[in-house]
């Protein structure tokens, strides 16, 4: 699922991960679902994360 317009937590590293993160919404709340953590739901907002790798420029999230 592509970003949801506005970001969900806009200070999320989840945003600029290159894993990438996929986005689950629900009717009252939209969730990030990432691959590569156990937990797949962090708590947000992310702000460190050991399995962070920044998404190559000119790419989009999701």
């Amino acid at each position: 699922m592509t970003p949801p317009e506005p970001l969900p937590f806009p200070d999320s590293l989840c945003h600029r991960c290159a894993a990438p993160p996929k986005y689950v919404q629900t009717r009252t709340s939209t969730f990030i679902l990432c691959p590569l953590l156990p937990q797949k739901y962090a708590p947000q907002p992310v702000r460190a994360c050991s399995l962070f790798r920044p998404r190559a420029p000119g790419t989009e999230p999701g």
